[in-house]
Order: C-alpha cells, then sequence, then structure tokens
C-alpha cells in the first residue's frame, strides 16, 4: 500500500511540475511575443534613447540620466525617427493591450516619448527650452501636462491622463494593475525626475525594471539623504503619498520595501520628513553637476 501510495504520489508530482513548465512555456512565448510588439512599436524611440541618453552610474548604486537635446536636434536622422515613431502611436489601439505588464509598459514608454517629442519639436521662440514650465503661463506654468495633444489610435491624450487618469487610475487600480512604482518610470524631463533609462520598458522585464528603478533613485541624493536626524524626500513622496499608502500602507513602508540597507539605515534615523524642492529645469547634461 505504500509503495502505492508512494507511486501516485510520484505521478501526481510529475504531472503538477509538468503542468508547471508547460505554463511558464507559454508565459514564456507570451513575453516573447509582447516584448517582440514592444520593440516594433517603439523601434524609433529606442533609437533616440540609445543615440542622445546619457547615464552616470553614482557611489552605492545611485544613478542619474541626462537627455542631449542638442545634440539630437542637430542628428541627421530625429526628425525622420519622430515622425515614424508619431505614425506608429497614431495607428495603435491602445484597446489590444491584454496584460498588465502589456499595458503599463506601453503607457509609459508613451508617456516618456511624448515628453522628449514635444521638447525636440517645440522650442520656445526658436530655442530650446529651459523648463517645461516654460510652455505655461502665470497661473498654471504646468500646462504641458493637462493638454491633449498626443494622437494615439487617433485620439488626443495629454500626460496627466496617460500617468493619473490611466496608469494611476481607477481601472487599473480595480484590475490591479495600478502601480506606485510608475512614480519612478515616468520622466517629466526634469533635473528632479526620477532618471530616464536607455532602454524602452518591456512586458517580460517590467517588474524587474520598476523596481530597480525605484531602489536606485532611493539610493540618489537628489531623491533621498539624511540630514542630521531629518529624513529629505523627493517631492513624488509627498505629492502622490497616496499612492504609496495605498500600496504599502505608508511612505516609509514604500521605501522599505524596496530599499537596501544603508537606505533602510537612514530611514530608521530620520525621526521627521522634509521634502527637497523639485528641480523644474530641463534633464540636459549641463544642468547636473555629475555630468559637469
Amino acid at each position: 500500500m505504500t509503495r502505492l501510495l508512494a507511486y501516485a504520489h510520484g505521478l501526481i508530482k510529475g504531472t503538477v511540475a509538468t503542468t508547471l513548465l508547460a505554463a511558464s512555456a507559454v508565459i514564456g512565448a507570451d513575453f516573447e511575443a509582447a516584448d517582440t510588439s514592444m520593440r516594433e512599436h517603439y523601434a524609433p524611440f529606442q533609437e533616440l534613447l540609445r543615440a542622445h541618453l546619457e547615464e552616470k552610474d553614482l557611489d552605492h548604486d545611485g544613478l542619474v540620466t541626462a537627455f542631449d537635446y542638442q545634440g539630437a536636434l542637430a542628428a541627421d536622422d530625429t526628425s525622420a525617427l519622430l515622425e515614424e515613431q508619431h505614425r506608429l502611436l497614431a495607428a495603435f489601439d491602445p484597446d489590444t493591450l491584454e496584460t498588465r505588464e502589456e499595458a503599463v509598459a506601453f503607457w509609459l514608454n508613451a508617456y516618456n516619448y511624448f515628453m522628449i517629442a514635444h521638447i525636440l519639436e517645440t522650442p520656445r521662440r526658436g530655442e530650446l527650452i529651459s523648463s517645461v514650465r516654460d510652455y505655461g503661463h502665470l497661473f498654471n506654468p504646468y500646462r504641458v501636462f493637462s493638454q491633449d495633444l498626443f494622437d494615439i489610435g487617433g485620439r488626443k491624450y495629454s500626460l496627466d491622463e496617460m500617468e493619473k487618469g490611466i496608469l494611476l487610475g481607477d481601472a487599473y487600480k480595480e484590475r490591479g494593475w495600478k502601480e506606485a512604482r510608475v512614480h519612478f518610470a515616468v520622466n517629466c524631463a526634469s533635473v528632479g525626475c526620477p532618471p530616464l533609462r536607455e532602454e524602452i520598458y518591456l512586458p517580460s522585464a517590467l517588474d524587474a525594471v520598476l523596481t530597480e528603478n525605484t531602489r536606485r533613485a532611493l539610493n540618489t541624493p537628489r531623491h533621498l539623504h539624511l540630514d542630521g536626524n531629518t529624513l529629505r524626500l523627493t517631492r513624488l513622496f509627498d505629492w502622490y503619498e497616496q499612492d504609496y499608502a495605498e500600496e504599502n500602507g505608508s511612505v516609509r513602508d514604500f521605501i522599505a520595501a524596496y530599499a537596501d540597507d544603508r537606505v533602510l539605515e537612514k530611514l530608521e534615523r530620520g525621526e521627521r520628513i522634509r521634502f527637497i524642492d523639485y528641480d523644474w529645469d530641463l534633464n540636459k547634461p549641463e544642468n547636473f553637476p555629475e555630468f559637469r
């Protein structure tokens, strides 16, 4: 009887293992197809990033990045790349995005692309802007984020709709797709923003890269540092406190979930929290001390 049970257990175990391997293969194949599609739809943007984004590793695994707008404007192929990327997005139906990984990766890439493209294509008085606030006015300096300027699938979207209405909106929240780490992935083309990355977001690597982005931002003094017994944090933790609390209970708990030991020590020593003034200067290399 014991041998029979052991034999049956072995069969069940083998069946479960085979089933899991088969499921893993299907998921892997699905991600492979989704990654291929994402690469195809964002190929021009990927070329722009690889050609003109500068990354600098900091001590303790911090990271800063800057986009060389002047270099992009001087390059012979930039206009063609922008035109082709606009065409691809205007022809794409976002309702075809089926999985969380596809959808989040798509909208992150869209936001980051349109932010850069708008700056390259919309100078002020013939000159590159010094800040995204140059597109606004006295009563609304951040107007560029709320304007319906960007064509996806024949419909105009604003940057705010992509970030707050879709990625962080109620529909994604209900589906379990809302993700507070998004705040460390969208880039508002400013020095105070978390780093833009050289590679576009892909479904298969989404979670790993979101975690890496968050962790490396927390390791960067521009976003978190200890001043005596005061923990100084990026304003993102002030503006979007509810998103972090929804996901982890509090801002401190969110930081603890993604922090390495050095940051955890700062978190423990920081008796109070104060927020770092947000730097809205354009994220070009000249505006970062690390690139001078």
